[in-house]
């Protein structure tokens, strides 16, 4: 668990991105994806007079991840993202980060499947390759922050920085930055975050942007067919073994192709025949065990974290947040909900209400119950 602070900045503000400077003499390196949204905000950078530099991260290759020659499209979105630098005329770099992609990304992808949980890799790509590994090159390069794209607010606070959501929720991605450190914060700017898209949309039809009627992506940036499991086997050869489908009350229903098929939730595609609608209730990856039961026995009340990054107030120790009101999002696609937390032997999380399709290796992100502040957040260890 960390509590990370930082000091109160009460410095006088020049500029749109909090410096006491004006925007000529504030470096930013911008990062951008080669999409839309980290587009705009380079070149709406660059006509505020700021000293801009485009960063893109090589990140993967199609062809290598999923075997299927010409599916390269980590290549176009390079392309698109040097046109934009081009045409906004700002110096941009192109870093080859495949290794560490891999390692801290989709190996983690890969084995947190075989152990029968279900990961968020964008929430791993923020906490290792963008706002550490890129943050580190953007203070190399002399910058005095670090922009992104991100639909997400950065607030100063009386005690600092802190993350909000989105003033457009239906863009909030505040759930996949919830292991953001306030070190990190500080150092980072999301200029999109009190935007609805459809401004950013007209924003780059106005700056000429030649990505301004490109497409959002959809799929995990790795997987473009939206076959992880064929990326999974490409990773883990053997990962599809076959095992049992056994009912919460021990009945063995039928067989499966692989646990990593499976995510906790799931009620299409089980391959069994029954009177009565069954959903995955819990993967056992030891056993190789799909367990499956009624609709009630999904339903949880109490999650147990690990890993948790708590960024919301101050406090001497971490017991002091025993008995917290918050909300909690469990999914990234669900409404916050109100809970409690509880810390001592470990945290956790009491729901008011239970949640369903509550799935290891997801988040529970933590909100403010009178603010749209978040709080902080961990990972899903285990419900009950």
């Amino acid at each position: 668990m960390s509590i990370d602070l930082a000091p109160p900045s009460g410095a006088r503000t020049l500029n749109s991105l909090g410096f006491a400077k004006p925007p000529a003499q504030t470096r930013v390196v911008a990062a951008m994806s080669g999409g839309v949204d980290s587009s705009v905000v380079a070149a709406m950078l660059k006509r505020e007079g700021y000293d801009v530099i485009g960063v893109t991260l090589q990140l993967y290759d199609h062809g290598a991840a999923v075997n299927k020659p010409g599916a390269c499209c980590a290549g176009q979105d390079i392309h698109d993202a040097r046109r934009v630098a081009d045409s906004v005329g700002i110096p941009h770099y192109v870093l080859d980060y495949e290794s560490r992609f891999r390692e801290a990304v989709m190996e983690d992808f890969a084995d947190t499947y075989l152990a029968g949980a279900t990961p968020i890799p964008c929430v791993r790509c923020n906490q290792t390759v963008k706002f550490a590994d890129l943050k580190r090159v953007a203070s190399d390069l002399g910058a005095d922050c670090l922009a992104t794209g991100h639909y997400v607010r950065r607030i100063e606070g009386a005690n600092g920085p802190e993350l909000h959501r989105a003033a457009d929720a239906s863009r909030d991605q505040t759930y996949f930055l919830f292991a953001t450190t306030r070190t990190q914060l500080a150092y980072l700017r999301f200029p999109l975050g009190d935007l609805p898209k459809s401004q950013v949309r007209a924003l780059a039809a106005e700056l000429g942007l030649a990505v301004a009627e490109k497409p959002d992506s959809q799929d995990i940036c790795f997987v473009p067919n939206g076959k992880y499991q064929s990326v999974v086997e490409k990773l883990r050869p053997g990962a599809l073994e076959p095992g049992e489908i056994v009912h919460v009350d021990g009945r063995v229903m039928g067989m499966h192709n692989g646990v990593i098929n499976y995510t906790v939730g799931q009620r299409r595609g089980l391959g069994i025949a029954t009177g009565e609608p069954l959903f995955v209730v819990k993967l056992n990856a030891p056993k190789k065990q799909v367990i499956v039961g009624p609709r009630d026995a999904l339903g949880v009340s109490r999650i147990t974290l690990k890993d948790v990054n708590w960024i919301g107030e101050a406090v001497s120790n971490e017991d002091a947040l025993d008995g917290r009101e918050i909300l909690v999002r469990v999914r990234s696609t669900r409404e916050p909900a109100p809970a409690l937390l509880r810390v001592g032997a470990g945290w956790h999380v009491e729901l008011e209400a239970r949640e369903e399709g509550v799935a290891p290796g997801q988040a529970a992100v933590f909100y403010d119950r009178g603010s749209t502040r978040v709080l902080g957040g961990g990972w899903i260890a285990s419900a009950a």
